[in-house]
């Protein structure tokens, strides 16, 4: 099933991302939130991809980001039985609608709340990567692993997903980093962000908004390539979680690493969505 799903993915964001990519018409983009875009190429792509992903496996369910969006009740589907899949039709929708890159199109399954297989389609690069629970991971056919060494913190540079913080944890956070070697706030696109860790393009990546769309199938692909997906307080991160933070890294002592010296007074209490 892992070819057939890439074959839908990349038949989608072919057929229907790409051509609209520069190319969206007035009245194609809209608002969900302030700041928070949809275009008629996320929802005709959902469509397409929940159409296809449901006739590969009859009786599963879908959990899709618009869809979700419509309906936030559908979001409750990742605690059923069985296969969900999930679902980001245009993963860094504000990056497509500006006609910049990079954006991808992403796709998890998941059976009884645990991930069995991702895809991430980096759509202009034309790279797939993909993992499969228990048999690694893979970007364009070549298995990827994370680094397995420790270079100190001021050796390593990733990503402080800071947007989404609330202000007194971003100006913590923004302070304690100066330890670190280096970080940015990101592509703004989770589906680059996580195969850059992979192949040790950055070194760590802390996000504050966890949901699922977004980080399932990128958590699969670092865990599955060696690396370490958790919680600000050091609990796994699974699909069904709602609990907002989340620090990844390419093995657990880098992990160690960024958070202590993210979090020199220990991890900060944290809602959930």
């Amino acid at each position: 099933m892992l070819d057939q799903v890439a074959e839908l993915i990349r038949e989608v964001a072919h057929t229907i991302v790409l051509p609209r990519w520069k190319h969206l018409a007035e009245g194609e983009v809209s608002q969900k939130a302030p700041g928070d875009l949809v275009t008629v190429a996320d929802q005709e792509s959902e469509v397409a991809l929940t159409k296809g992903l449901t006739a590969l496996l009859p009786g599963s369910l879908v959990v899709g980001e618009e869809s979700v969006a419509a309906d936030p009740s559908v979001r409750d589907r990742l605690a059923s039985a069985g296969a969900v899949w999930i679902v980001d039709p245009v993963d860094g929708t504000n990056n497509f609608a500006a006609g910049k890159t990079p954006f991808c199109v992403m796709v998890a399954l998941v059976r009884d709340g645990e991930s069995q297989a991702a895809w991430i389609l980096d759509v202009v690069g034309d790279h797939l990567t993909v993992a499969e629970a228990g048999s690694g991971a893979y970007r364009d056919g070549v298995r990827v692993k994370t680094r397995t060494d420790d270079p100190g913190a001021a050796a390593l540079h990733g990503v402080i997903s800071h947007k989404y913080l609330p202000d007194d944890l971003r100006h913590q956070v923004r302070a304690n980093a100066a330890g670190l070697g280096g970080f940015t706030a990101g592509k703004h696109c989770a589906g680059y962000e996580y195969p850059a860790l992979a192949t040790d393009e950055q070194q760590f990546a802390m996000f504050w908004r966890i949901l699922p769309w977004d980080h399932v199938p990128g958590s699969l692909i670092i865990t599955e390539a060696g690396g370490t997906v958790r919680h600000f307080d050091g609990s796994p991160y699974r699909p069904t979680d709602r609990q907002r933070g989340l620090l990844v890294a390419p093995n657990d002592e880098i992990w160690e690493t960024v958070h202590g010296t993210l979090f020199p007074d220990g991890p900060p209490v944290v809602p959930t969505d």
